[in-house]
């Protein structure tokens, strides 16, 4: 038309709202063309250019405080330019893709807390038949450990590994949980808590890497917490454990004091 677009058709060609053309005016990304004489201002070819080149740049995610400085600079550093703003772009993709695998890994459920060997040793354990509520508080209480001392979890992840291969250690292990429905007085805890200390003292590998046994001496308010997670939950469990440490530290074994 003659005499210019509205304010309203500049924004419907340009593909944005009016609002949005008022705010590109505020930030002075696009001038305010002039008013005609019945007060309305009117857009010529030059600002509806302008709009669509302010549209575009902050569609494709350049910020709108360097839109302007953009559009006026020269060939040479508006190219240069787009290459910054293209790898910005490519971090927050990858930041986004990040962010969108942790997801993926929360629903998985133990694969955002744990590494794939940890989640294999759930599955192990949950294929040899301990009960649900058993490895839960393994789960927990590996999250814990790879927290408290990371640079040993790795061989932390081994010792269990090769316990797991150890029939005579999984039936104790799985008599220990079943416990918890045993009286606190009953005199099978005490038998139970020998045996499991005498099979380790018959399997001394059971009881992991000796470093990794100095890394939790030298760190006993940690192997506190892991050991006594859960206690409230499994009283009997938690006995079992104290007492069968008890036994192997009267043998010799240097084991850590909570």
């Amino acid at each position: 038309m003659a005499g210019g677009l509205t304010i309203g058709m500049a924004a419907t060609y340009a593909g944005v709202t009016v609002k949005t053309v008022r705010h590109y005016h505020r930030l002075g990304l696009v001038g305010e063309p002039s008013r005609d004489s019945s007060g309305y201002r009117r857009y010529g070819s030059s600002e509806l250019l302008r709009l669509v080149q302010v549209r575009t740049l902050a569609t494709a995610g350049v910020p709108l405080a360097e839109i302007g400085p953009l559009l006026d600079a020269g060939t040479k550093q508006f190219t240069a330019a787009l290459v910054d703003v293209e790898q910005r772009l490519s971090d927050q993709i990858s930041a986004l893709i990040a962010r969108r695998d942790t997801l993926h890994r929360l629903a998985d459920g133990d694969r955002a807390l744990l590494p794939d060997r940890a989640c294999a040793l759930l599955e192990r354990m949950r294929a040899l038949g301990f009960s649900p509520d058993y490895l839960v508080g393994q789960r927990e209480g590996l999250v814990l450990a790879r927290a408290l001392l990371p640079v040993g979890f790795e061989s932390f992840l081994a010792q269990i590994e090769l316990r797991l291969e150890d029939p005579v250690f999984v039936d104790l292990t799985k008599r220990s949980w079943e416990a918890e429905a045993w009286d606190a007085d009953d005199p099978r805890i005490e038998e139970l808590a020998t045996a499991t200390a005498d099979h380790y003292l018959a399997n001394p590998a059971l009881l992991g890497d000796p470093e990794i046994m100095r890394a939790w001496l030298n760190a006993t308010a940690k192997y506190s917490l892991i050991n006594n997670h859960g206690e409230d939950q499994a009283p009997i469990s938690a006995r079992l454990t104290a007492l069968t440490e008890a036994r192997l530290r009267s043998a010799g074994i240097a084991v850590p004091h909570e």
